[in-house]
């Protein structure tokens, strides 16, 4: 598609911010007004649109599609994407480790059990550590006290939230990553563990790395969009 617009801005729109191309105000794929919590996410939104070239590249609407995301699809049914989060709390990877003499489990014991002991103190649960491939079960009272963080999120804390655990497969890293001062490179290292564990004993694949760093740049996006958000 060919850039059709000329002027970039943000306007306030009611108790939101809103980009408009040329003077008109963007809507969402789903057709309502594309209305954001903040001007900072705005801004970052419209620095998308600005910096489009002569044809556009969707592939650059990051925000953008986050912010659709969160307006035609979270929002309407904030109920429905909780409950396609809280599996991954299920299944957390934190908690899935190796049999305890292998050296892989002495790695996983040192990055990722801080890491779940502070979200433990943090949301007031109690994880399951898992030795192996076979599935065990979270407690009720666990699973209830995540869903009732969640059920604390906005819709646009929730939309980036999708991305950050996905990507980690681990709602406790995604969580973690959109919070106020998160150390995103270390929840990155942490979801990725295993996965240079076994670059360091066979070493690297160029290809798998490439992969590797277009998954970190969407979790960082993600993370950011989530900041963005609460202005």
């Amino acid at each position: 598609m060919k850039r059709f617009y000329k002027q970039v801005a943000v306007a306030r729109e009611g108790e939101g911010y809103r980009v408009t191309l040329d003077g008109r105000g963007i809507r969402t794929v789903a057709g309502q007004p594309q209305i954001v919590p903040s001007a900072a996410l705005a801004e970052a939104m419209a620095a998308e649109w600005d910096g489009q070239s002569e044809e556009i590249e969707p592939a650059r609407f990051v925000f953008r599609d986050m912010a659709d995301y969160a307006l035609d699809v979270v929002a309407p049914d904030r109920a429905r994407a909780i409950m396609e989060l809280l599996p991954y709390g299920e299944t957390d990877t934190l908690c899935y480790r190796a049999e305890p003499d292998e050296p892989l489990a002495a790695r996983q014991r040192e990055v990722w059990e801080p890491l779940l002991a502070a979200a433990e103190a943090r949301h007031g649960v109690r994880f399951q550590r898992v030795a192996g491939i076979m599935h065990k079960p979270q407690a009720g009272e666990t699973l209830a006290a995540l869903q009732a963080v969640l059920e604390g999120l906005d819709a646009f804390a929730l939309a980036a939230l999708r991305n950050t655990t996905s990507l980690a497969a681990s709602l406790v890293l995604g969580i973690e990553a959109i919070l106020p001062d998160a150390d995103l490179d270390t929840l990155w290292n942490a979801a990725n563990l295993e996965e240079d564990w076994q670059a360091e004993l066979w070493g690297k694949d160029e290809e798998a790395m490439a992969r590797r760093d277009l998954r970190r740049g969407a979790f960082i996006a993600a993370a950011r969009f989530a900041a963005l958000s609460r202005g």
